[in-house]
């Protein structure tokens, strides 16, 4: 897959605890994602936030919250973005979801079988 030039990023903002079908909400977007063969996600765990409700989550050792925020962040042509609004629109029920314009300068995959990087040879002395 190559993609460079205009693309759209789609930004979701859920809690750590959120589910969707007995699994977390995040691990259903990823799947949802690769069956749509969107270009890739990913998944970060925030350490502290709050949402429209304003309670404060937080990572913090003495006010340790067990729904940190989790981000995802999917980039893709905006023909594949679109088919996975529907799934955002069912699934997130508390949260945020924005889409914005990017411009995708360079998206490189390996294609080595098992996804593993080899070193590269040294130049004979």
């Amino acid at each position: 897959m190559n993609i460079t030039g205009p693309a759209r990023r789609i930004r979701i903002y859920i809690g750590e605890n959120d589910q969707y079908n007995g699994m977390p909400l995040y691990h259903a977007i990823v799947l949802k994602a690769r069956e749509l063969g969107m270009a890739g996600v990913t998944v970060v765990r925030g350490i502290e936030g709050f949402g429209a409700n304003s309670r404060i989550h937080t990572a913090r050792i003495l006010v340790l919250s067990s729904d940190l925020p989790i981000v995802i962040d999917i980039v893709d042509r905006a023909d594949r973005t679109e088919k996975l609004l529907p799934f955002l629109n069912e699934t997130v029920k508390e949260g945020l979801v924005t889409i914005e314009n990017v411009e995708v300068i360079k998206y490189v995959k390996n294609e080595e079988i098992g996804g593993k990087k080899s070193l590269p040879t040294p130049p004979p002395e």
